[in-house]
């Protein structure tokens, strides 16, 4: 009696009742994850240009490196609002007016001819691009029971990967044929496609998901509280999360940035043959997000807790990434794609366990800003490491330092999230 009270509610908000069936929320994990896949495609499309564009435009390392700090700062500011503005309008408006945005900035870097004007591209393209994953996290929270979340991340995250691999597919391609604006342009197509099917099928359920055999939880979204964010600043699970994703969000964008340069410079791998590399490397990259969200309930199996299942994870992809140090040194590219693809699939693991802490550890009413907040200060991490590897690579022409810190930053991360949320222990707020 009390579910169909809850459906029949549900359908009298404007919400079908299909709308809440328990297979659906695989749907909305699909859009997630195509989503997610957009966003990395468009991000990916100067990396692999790079090369293209010292040739053309005369690019150096330096200005590349100020280049991606353009985007790093936009991103760090963007989540600053991102994730608030996601709570307060929802993840339906919400999500397709950052993706337009985004979109819209993407393809604007065609006009672009100097240093300073793809600056200028990468710095809207960076504020649009922060809204992703505050928006896709708060989806995963409303739609998931705490059980399911960190493989219906995993799952989600996974499509950054596979718009890595999309992008050295379709770029190359449309760049030998087409010349380098068009492939700028070429992504907005997606975009468009997405936001239809999103706004024609999502719909924010009234109740959270729960039981995996309802589907629906009995507590109304609305009844969670608005905490400021004076207040979650106060907060060690804050600060843990948001101390975690500094030291290793910066190493994804460096693999993101700097990959297919690393390819060109020290195997002799020109625009055509980049592409296998690439994708081998993010093909791994997409099985260990899935498989590292997975790996919580694995360990639950053995009987731990499900926070101590949580960090378990965590350890396990934080020690597959410390081969990576060997890429600098390596003289063969398979040696290279080998520890290369190990690392870059452990980082999408412990990734998504890590977005997953926020839910652990937060109410779903303040999990898209927290999830902002640990986002801006990574994206500021980044960029510091982005002006970092810029300079040592101008200097050195060597990437050995930057694999070495690569190896060491997963480790010392997890101490630091153990240390400021033992337990990674559930935030209680007053309504």
């Amino acid at each position: 009696m009390e579910r169909t009270a809850a459906l029949t509610n549900q359908t009298e908000n404007g919400a079908s009742t299909g709308e809440d069936r328990p297979s659906l929320r695989w749907t909305v994990c699909a859009m997630l994850f195509f989503a997610t896949s957009i966003n990395y495609m468009d991000r990916q499309v100067i990396a692999i240009l790079k090369p293209t564009l010292e040739h053309s435009i005369g690019l150096s390392e330096v200005n590349y490196g100020y280049v991606v700090d353009a985007f790093q700062i936009a991103y760090a500011i963007g989540l600053l609002g991102a994730g608030r503005v996601i709570d307060k309008l929802g993840t339906r408006i919400g999500y397709m007016l950052i993706m337009a945005e985004w979109s819209l900035s993407a393809m604007s870097h065609a006009l672009a001819s100097t240093a300073l004007e793809f600056g200028l591209a990468r710095f809207f393209l960076g504020l649009g691009e922060s809204g992703n994953f505050p928006a896709a996290i708060k989806t995963v929270a409303e739609w998931f029971p705490e059980t399911e979340r960190s493989l219906a991340t995993g799952i989600f995250n996974s499509g950054a990967n596979i718009g890595a691999i999309l992008a050295p597919l379709i770029v190359p391609w449309i760049t030998l044929r087409y010349g380098w604006h068009a492939a700028f342009l070429s992504t907005g197509l997606f975009s468009g496609v997405w936001i239809l099917w999103w706004f024609s099928r999502y719909r924010t359920p009234d109740f959270l998901s729960g039981s995996t055999e309802t589907g629906l939880h009995k507590t109304p979204i609305e009844q969670a509280p608005s905490i400021p964010w004076p207040r979650l600043l106060r907060m060690r699970q804050t600060w843990a999360y948001t101390v975690a994703k500094f030291l290793t969000d910066p190493i994804w964008y460096f693999y993101m940035f700097w990959l297919p340069s690393y390819f060109s410079a020290k195997f002799d791998l020109d625009l055509s043959h980049l592409g296998l590399p690439l994708i081998i490397v993010y093909n791994v990259s997409a099985v260990g997000s899935i498989g590292g969200g997975w790996l919580p309930a694995l360990f639950r199996r053995f009987g731990f807790s499900p926070a101590n299942s949580r960090l378990a994870a965590m350890l396990f992809c934080a020690i597959l990434v410390l081969p990576i140090y060997a890429a600098g040194h390596v003289n063969s590219v398979w040696p290279a794609i080998a520890v290369i693809s190990l690392a870059t699939g452990a980082h999408q693991g412990w990734s998504a366990n890590l977005f997953t802490t926020t839910s652990d550890m937060f109410p779903q009413s303040v999990v898209a800003s927290v999830v902002g907040i640990g986002g801006m200060i990574g994206a500021i991490g980044g960029a510091l490491f982005a002006f970092f590897a810029g300079h040592v690579l101008q200097l050195t022409h060597s990437y050995a330092s930057l694999f070495a810190i690569a190896a060491g930053a997963y480790l010392l991360a997890l101490v630091a999230l153990y240390l400021l949320a033992p337990g990674l222990k559930k935030v209680e707020f007053a309504v």
